[in-house]
């Protein structure tokens, strides 16, 4: 994105409420000038590497209740899989996590990365906000525009119209990621936006009580379902897919062409490759099962006697990588 495009953000930033009212963006999955980007696309060339979270509130006007729990760090290590909407792990109010990766995200052409929830429908929206850095210091966040009225609270199963808010993740239903393109940020000396190391996601507090109310970039309060006083409460991350990053600037955009079935499965798991690649199986905990380096295009693994739950498969060639999550049942 131009320097011209850049200074119009920027601007709109400071543009009053009247205006911004006026304004509508893309809507749900399906419609004319959607963003989303779903998990499947092939543009997608990396997934996230690790993940940590600090878990928000059940309500964070009580914060004596106690912090939400539903999930693991793992759900969102790896690329999104259609094994359900239970594959991902919940924020909470304000909670958030930092995820890194195998490679740098880098500025490149369009959309650089996308930031997928796990929602089950294009109307119960649970939002986040995104920052990225480049140390794992400084973050520096998008221009976010909310303008669902906050004259009445969505309740906790309340709708949102996705035609109101742009830059905040969340904004479409689960399987089709909120894209980002890491242009749109101001320019500043403590972002190299070549060399994105770090994502924080942090889950938007939708009360549109003041006191704890999350607010968009230009001062208006966001309004999203509260309170969400359970388990699964808040911003349900699934995944973080790569776009752009350093290795597909400097080797001509690599990427494996690899795939997994069945998923889930029960005894025997194929890869199907292009060859010539390194295949290792992981536990959740990091814990290596299965290793093997191999030139067929096709090799399968027997997991008859591993224990249910999810596995990482990891797929590299020297150039690229990609880990792909597994249901064993």
């Amino acid at each position: 994105m131009n320097r011209n495009i850049i200074a119009v953000l920027c601007l709109l930033s400071t543009l009053p409420m009247s205006l911004l009212a006026q304004q509508q963006f893309d809507g749900i999955v399906g419609t004319p000038g959607c963003k989303a980007i779903q998990f499947t696309d092939s543009r997608f060339r990396d997934w996230a590497k690790t993940c940590t979270v600090t878990r928000g509130f059940f309500d964070i006007a009580k914060p004596d209740d106690g912090r939400v729990s539903f999930g693991t760090e793992a759900n969102a290590i790896g690329a999104v899989t259609d094994s359900g909407t239970m594959d991902c792990i919940s924020l909470g109010d304000a909670g958030e996590a930092i995820l890194t990766f195998n490679y740098p995200i880098v500025d490149g052409e369009g959309f650089d990365f996308a930031v997928f929830e796990n929602s089950f429908s294009d109307t119960f929206l649970e939002l986040a906000t995104v920052e990225v850095s480049s140390d794992g210091v400084n973050y520096f966040g998008f221009v976010t525009t909310s303008l669902t009225p906050t004259d009445v609270q969505v309740d906790g199963f309340g709708s949102i119209d996705a035609t109101k808010i742009n830059n905040i993740a969340g904004k479409y239903k689960g399987g089709w990621g909120t894209p980002f393109d890491i242009a749109e940020i101001p320019d500043t000396s403590l972002l190299d936006k070549k060399n994105i190391t770090h994502v924080k996601i942090r889950d938007v507090v939708g009360t549109i009580n003041p006191t704890y109310a999350t607010r968009d970039s230009h001062g208006n309060i966001i309004n999203d379902p509260y309170p969400t006083p359970f388990a699964t409460g808040g911003f349900d991350l699934s995944g973080v897919g790569v776009i752009n990053n350093a290795l597909s600037l400097s080797l001509g955009e690599p990427q494996i062409r690899a795939g997994v079935y069945p998923n889930p499965c029960t005894d025997r798991l194929f890869v199907a490759s292009a060859g010539g690649c390194r295949i290792v199986i992981y536990n959740i905990y990091g814990q290596k099962y299965d290793e093997l380096t191999t030139a067929d295009d096709t090799v399968s693994f027997d997991l008859s006697t591993y224990p249910s739950g999810m596995y990482l498969v990891e797929i590299s060639d020297g150039m690229a990588r990609k880990t792909i999550k597994v249901i064993k049942q």
